[in-house]
């Protein structure tokens, strides 16, 4: 009698490749653990790399709450040449000598994109506009205009400014950046936006995600490595580290599994979805707080 494969319930956090798309990966991940139920927690363009967060077989339903979070990255901005898709991987549409440019207009420009800001995505973003991808209408060549989000970057710093040459001749600034911000903050925009405030264009040549909420490059695997040995984070392990914990008795556990309301503690209170552990550290939902109440948003036990 054959023994039955069974993949376990997880995070699997993978170092994407450059040129896959988050969908690339997340079907590579089905034939490696052996299952149709993956997901992954916030798209990475193709042509960047780092943290992506997928989660596997019961996981999945952490990914939803898993998006809201912070992240974190590395990558090169280069001043001077616009493209029709804000970043390396479209047509160059406009080249502006950048080298006039000062190191103080550029962390002035940093300046004023940092914080809480309202920012236009990439029009080759996979923004839904009226229920049809941005980057497909793009394609389709319509005209559109995407409503401005607000959206927070905590931090954004240039740690490196190189005079280059681009391949037309057009001399160019190239920025090495580092940048803190929210879910929904798209970095080639901020690149974009910057080369724009500073009158000679601009767009990302490299993008590396170093974190995401919690989880950092260091606990990242790429796909050959996992491929090799599967390394999966335990649901109950990514719960902690992603959301304040909750531990209740056997009693109440069976109460909550059961859709019953319970009064919850006011610490919860305004904290988003929290974790809730059984006795043993059992996993078992992840629920908020309203009205006082343990509101469920997915049940695990």
């Amino acid at each position: 009698m054959t023994q039955k494969h069974t993949t376990p319930d997880g995070l699997v956090i993978v170092d994407k490749p450059s040129g896959f798309t988050s969908h690339d990966v997340v079907a590579k991940m089905r034939g490696i653990a052996r299952t149709r139920r993956v997901g992954h927690a916030g798209t990475l363009d193709p042509m960047a790399t780092g943290v992506l967060v997928l989660g596997v077989e019961k996981a999945t339903k952490l990914l939803g709450h898993l998006a809201l979070t912070e992240k974190e990255y590395l990558g090169t901005v280069r001043l001077g040449q616009n493209t029709l898709t804000d970043d390396a991987e479209g047509d160059i549409t406009s080249s502006t000598d950048a080298s006039r440019v000062t190191r103080e207009a550029v962390d002035a420009g940093v300046a004023k994109l940092t914080g809480d800001i309202m920012q236009v995505p990439s029009k080759v973003s996979a923004i839904k506009i009226n229920g049809v991808r941005s980057y497909k209408r793009a394609r389709d060549g319509e005209e559109f205009d995407i409503p401005a989000r607000p959206v927070t970057v905590s931090s954004f710093s240039v740690y490196d400014v190189r005079e280059a040459v681009a391949e037309d001749g057009t001399p160019v600034l190239d920025l090495v950046v580092s940048v803190v911000c929210s879910s929904g903050t798209y970095i080639r925009a901020l690149a974009r936006d910057l080369g724009a405030g500073l009158g000679v264009g601009g767009h990302l040549t490299a993008l590396r995600r170093t974190r995401v909420g919690p989880y950092k490059l260091d606990s990242a695997r790429t796909l050959d490595e996992l491929q090799k040995e599967l390394t999966v984070m335990p649901i109950a392990e990514a719960a902690a580290a992603a959301f304040p914990r909750w531990d209740v008795d056997e009693r109440r556990a069976g109460l909550l599994t059961n859709g019953v309301r319970l009064d919850m503690p006011e610490e919860y209170a305004g904290s988003g979805a929290v974790a809730v552990f059984a006795p043993g550290g059992r996993f078992i939902a992840l629920v908020e707080e309203h009205r006082g109440k343990a509101k469920s948003l997915a049940v695990f036990g």
